[in-house]
């Protein structure tokens, strides 16, 4: 098991916190996202923004969002549904949906097709 940072990853956290949100994200978008450094088996962050791929599922108001955490492994069970975008595969963890700040947004990637957004909600439903 690898030691998880958690003291950088609280300063970050108190910085994202106080500075204004100003991304305005849209379902279907994919964004690099600091969804941090979490407890157990929730997916954790990389590098020095604990930053991670996320998909918009839903937006509910100008600073709250319904994300799904992306990853380039391969995952070949119920739990994750894969995706081509960017020119490659990666696979969506239907596990690990959360409501984020869009306060933790850094930059828009791409955004999936409305029929790829149907596939992922539907495989959500089947996860539930």
């Amino acid at each position: 098991m690898y030691e998880k940072d958690f003291d950088n990853w609280a300063s970050l956290k108190k910085r994202l916190h106080d500075r204004p949100g100003t991304a305005y994200a849209h379902p279907r978008e994919v964004w690099w996202c600091s969804i941090g450094t979490n407890v157990g088996a929730e997916m954790d962050g990389k590098n020095e923004n604990f930053e991670r791929p996320v998909l918009v599922l839903r937006v509910y108001n100008k600073e709250t969002l319904l994300v799904l955490p992306m990853t380039t492994k391969e995952k070949h069970d119920p739990f994750h549904h894969r995706v081509h975008f960017d020119s490659r595969d990666v696979w969506i963890s239907l596990t690990q949906v959360r409501l984020v700040s869009n306060r933790r947004l850094i930059r828009k990637v791409d955004t999936l097709s409305v029929d790829q957004l149907e596939e992922v909600r539907n495989a959500l439903i089947r996860c539930l």
